[in-house]
């Protein structure tokens, strides 16, 4: 089997593994690492209406400190596959470029750990003064709800412990080196309902209109900022993505209005606090007429943070002397496993570039596959050192 960055990565590309099918992709995973001398696990998780899902658990040594590398090997549907350049699905490389679906999020960023690993562990005698892990799934594009989530729960429940992680999301935004995420907002979704009483445009007397009400709330919910944000973190933004009534008639004033949003939140809240922040506004503007209500929807998706501290100091140091530039700490874009992740153990995450990442001719620099390796092997050695 390959062992380089790019080999690993164009084989792993090579399976199309779009959510939820992992189409070989974890068993080039596990044939390299268990070759290694890995003690590698294959576990699928179910859940009622949602597909199975494969996942893969490996470790070497038995030891601490615990260095856990994650990821996901699903990838996006390819879109219309006639559209790239070179095949979706073929690994090709062109003019320094690894095309592919998976190349930046994130079958990349994940062959360049297990790359980096091989390479320490050939280093230092195929052993390793700690332990380290690989927790990779098969749903991160998808629900996630039979990936990283239960593969953390099952590992806890075999009694595995981990002191840090490093997750290889591509973190990027211009340059290799220039961004690492040390957090996420949360993400908590609802529906505002509004009643009012069904009955004839010519009649109005005899109804009450929801949507006027329906507007009066969504500009009183959206008056004031939810907070200012903080030095870690940038503003809380409550978005409304729909306005529905579900009224095909134009004689007839409509019985219900629904408008649906999504709040992206900072460690100012909890999800709890910001229920009833929203609440509040709400009630303040109804008066008690409007017989108004929100329907919440549940999340898996809370703000975390992984504070400033040693281990951050080693990524940071290991990538400065790779690409000779100190990277921003962020907390922003969209979620991660990372959110399950920190529950067990600080993460981190840094990978490729992410500019190409879900786009048609998803693409990645062989150079930054060759320097990201070189980063996670600079983080092994000074971990482990």
């Amino acid at each position: 089997m390959p062992k380089d960055a790019v080999s690993l990565a164009r084989d792993l590309i090579r399976c199309p593994s779009v959510t939820p099918l992992d189409a070989g992709a974890l068993g080039v995973l596990d044939r390299v690492l268990s070759d290694a001398g890995f003690e590698t696990h294959r576990v699928t998780f179910t859940e009622p209406g949602s597909p199975p899902v494969d996942n893969l658990y490996a470790r070497i040594g038995e030891a601490r400190p615990h260095l856990m590398f994650a990821g996901h090997t699903d990838v996006v549907p390819p879109g219309e596959e006639a559209a790239w350049r070179h095949g979706a699905f073929s690994g090709e490389v062109a003019d320094g470029l690894l095309y592919g679906r998976g190349a930046v999020d994130m079958k990349g960023g994940l062959a360049c750990a297990v790359a980096a690993t091989l390479g320490h562990l050939a280093a230092h005698g195929g052993k390793v003064d700690g332990s380290i892990s690989f927790l990779v799934t098969g749903d991160e594009e998808g629900p996630a709800v039979n990936g990283t989530v239960k593969l953390l729960q099952w590992a806890a429940a075999r009694g595995e412990t981990f002191d840090h992680c490093v997750l290889s999301e591509p973190s990027n935004v211009a340059e290799l080196g220039d961004t690492i995420k040390v957090g996420r907002r949360g993400s908590l979704s609802g529906t505002l309902i509004v009643e009012g009483k069904q009955g004839h445009v010519a009649y109005p007397h005899r109804a009450v209109n929801p949507i006027p009400r329906l507007a009066a709330l969504i500009a009183a919910v959206l008056a004031e900022p939810l907070d200012r944000g903080n030095e870690m973190f940038q503003a809380s933004n409550l978005e409304f993505v729909s306005a529905d009534v579900g009224n095909p008639a134009w004689n007839v004033i409509p019985g219900e209005a629904r408008a649906r949003f999504n709040i992206r939140y900072n460690d100012c809240h909890t999800q709890n606090s910001l229920k009833a922040l929203i609440e509040g506004r709400i009630d303040a503007a109804a008066d008690g007429n409007s017989h108004a209500h929100i329907v919440w929807e549940p999340s898996n998706a809370d703000v975390f943070l992984t504070r400033p501290g040693p281990f951050t100091d080693l990524v940071v140091a290991a990538i400065e002397d790779v690409t000779g530039r100190r990277p921003e700490m962020s907390t922003g874009g969209g979620t991660s496993d990372a959110r399950f992740i920190t529950h067990y153990c600080p993460v981190l995450e840094f990978g490729l570039v992410g500019d190409t990442m879900h786009q048609i001719d998803e693409r990645v620099p062989v150079a930054d596959l060759e320097r990201l390796t070189q980063i996670y092997r600079g983080v092994l050695e000074r971990y482990f050192g």
